[in-house]
């Protein structure tokens, strides 16, 4: 079994400090990992601890999620984010890493990628690509669009986000991912996500995804890796074919589970991603 104690550490970059968790011992090339909208560094233990037999792996929160600092300006633009995460590399004593991301999280590794060229070994994009399937694009607006500002218990917010509340160790995330106040619990996630897409759903329009996404994941050298959710309701099974004919480096698989593999089927990405790292030899 793999060993899920971290080493936690904070990173002051820009107007905020980022939280880390970090597994393993040098060794193989390391890993960044960063989540999504809707998760943060907690939900990639597992995942982290398993990749980390043979190398370091650090997950982050980013700026306005869980342990991490929410920005004093709401300064969460792409170009911010990815700052965040050369900070973190810089801070870590990481010249090179293998850029993981979930989700949202994929852009940010993404556009990291494409725009310091030279500190990324690799990429890999869980559950993500530029094109977001319309289905799982309006459900997170209309869960993070209409949320709260506050739950008044753990429950509350478990049935909010469809869960069950006697589900042990989903409570233990949520407890987590949740700050005690005097009015009740507070996510961990800037109200800025919330009022963004509230916005959207007011004036029936989301946000676009940037332009300069496609082209840059078709201009990609380095060795990359997409991996679509056999369940996912936003990253279509056609969309995986289109990146992989408008750039003939990338690998795609498809691995069982829904958007949130990281917490469905933990080991079968964790080896996907051991697979595919031995095979470019990083």
């Amino acid at each position: 079994m793999a060993d899920t104690q971290a080493v936690t550490g904070r990173v002051v970059s820009g107007d905020v400090d980022i939280f880390y968790r970090k597994f393993g011992k040098p060794g193989r090339t390391p890993v960044l990992i960063v989540h999504g909208l809707s998760f943060f560094s907690y939900d990639w233990i597992g995942v982290a601890a398993r990749l980390a037999a043979d190398r370091e792996v650090a997950a982050i929160d980013m700026r306005g999620f869980g342990q991490s600092g929410w920005s004093p300006g709401r300064d969460y633009k792409l170009e911010t984010l990815s700052k965040d995460v050369i900070a973190v590399l810089d801070a870590l004593g990481w010249d090179k890493a293998v850029l993981m991301g979930h989700s949202f999280g994929g852009r940010v590794c993404l556009a990291t990628a494409g725009w310091n060229r030279e500190r990324a070994s690799a990429l890999v994009c869980v559950d993500f690509a530029p094109d977001l399937a319309p289905q799982g694009r309006r459900h997170v607006a209309e869960r993070i669009g209409r949320q709260p500002d506050v739950f008044a218990s753990v429950d509350d917010a478990m049935a909010y986000h469809g869960e069950t509340a006697g589900d042990a160790p989903r409570r233990q995330r949520w407890q987590e991912f949740l700050r005690k106040e005097n009015r009740g619990f507070v996510l961990r996630r800037d109200l800025h996500y919330r009022d963004n897409f509230k916005r959207a759903l007011e004036a029936g329009q989301s946000a676009p995804v940037p332009a300069f996404l496609w082209p840059m994941l078709a201009d990609m050298t380095i060795p990359a890796l997409l991996i679509r959710a056999t369940e996912s309701d936003m990253f279509d099974a056609a969309t995986l074919q289109k990146a992989l004919a408008l750039n003939p480096r990338l690998k795609g698989i498809e691995l069982p589970g829904s958007h949130d593999l990281a917490g469905d089927n933990p080991e079968g990405l964790a080896d996907a991603v051991t697979r595919f790292l031995a095979t470019v030899k990083l």
